[in-house]
């Protein structure tokens, strides 16, 4: 195959693995606390292709790939609910939790309290605190809690919440739901956060669907002009087949 359409063809490769994540992205605009994911390309090159660049040629062959997804940790748009059990955090953080394999991190604060009084997200899994004594609620009194992660109840102070943001350089796994983990599922490479917390809010999704339409747009466009270059290589080849064959005879 001739390096245009090697070339071209893993354009047009990489540009599918962008439409793959382009589709997770989209089918979470309106989920609270979503963080989008984005590509990071890098260039693979053929190992004659290395050899030549090291001996101070040209490379012939190199393609562009997807090396790694990057997770975009920004914040969404904090949105009222007047929900009580509903937490955002404004600022950089997470909520750390208590997963079944280890340590958590999520921003999304849509909780609930267990019967037994303990604060819990959606799936169950229980809130860390910065104390060791873990909080106790009433889960038929009302509650609020202190910007600062407090949450009290009937005026005492219940416990606070364990906020935690990632150590510059440190990138979390995605894990099943709105959860991200280190590796080990423990706690190094965290730090404590600043961020805020609002009572009766939600984060919404990082992502917008007009974000998703704009990307959509161009990513067809590429893989249009991929294509057109791939049959350009193709029919550059047949006619030199042709031309070869024409001279031999």
């Amino acid at each position: 195959m001739d390096p245009l359409t090697t070339t071209a063809a893993a354009g047009m490769r990489s540009r599918l693995e962008t439409l793959d994540l382009l589709s997770n992205n989209l089918a979470n605009v309106s989920t609270p606390g979503f963080k989008a994911d984005r590509e990071a390309y890098s260039l693979y090159m053929a190992e004659e292709s290395l050899l030549a660049a090291e001996a101070g040629g040209i490379p012939q062959v190199s393609a562009p790939v997807i090396e790694t997804n990057r997770t975009d940790y920004s914040q969404g748009l904090l949105t009222s609910t007047g929900n009580s059990t509903d937490l955002a955090l404004s600022g950089p953080g997470f909520f750390q939790v208590d997963g079944p394999n280890g340590t958590l991190l999520t921003r999304n604060g849509r909780l609930q309290v267990a019967r037994n009084g303990q604060l819990t997200t959606v799936d169950g899994y229980e809130l860390s605190t910065l104390e060791p004594r873990r909080i106790r609620l009433n889960p038929d009194a009302p509650f609020s809690v202190d910007p600062d992660g407090t949450v009290r109840q009937d005026g005492a102070a219940m416990g606070r919440l364990k906020l935690v943001n990632l150590h510059p350089q440190t990138q979390a796994a995605r894990r099943e739901g709105l959860y991200f983990s280190l590796d080990g599922g423990g706690s190094q490479g965290l730090t404590p956060a600043s961020a805020e917390v609002r009572q009766g809010s939600l984060e919404a999704s990082n992502y917008s669907a007009a974000e998703a339409a704009v990307k959509l747009v161009g990513v067809l466009r590429q893989f249009e002009a991929l294509q057109r270059a791939s049959q350009l290589g193709a029919e550059m080849s047949r006619r030199a087949v042709e031309e070869v064959a024409r001279v031999t005879a």
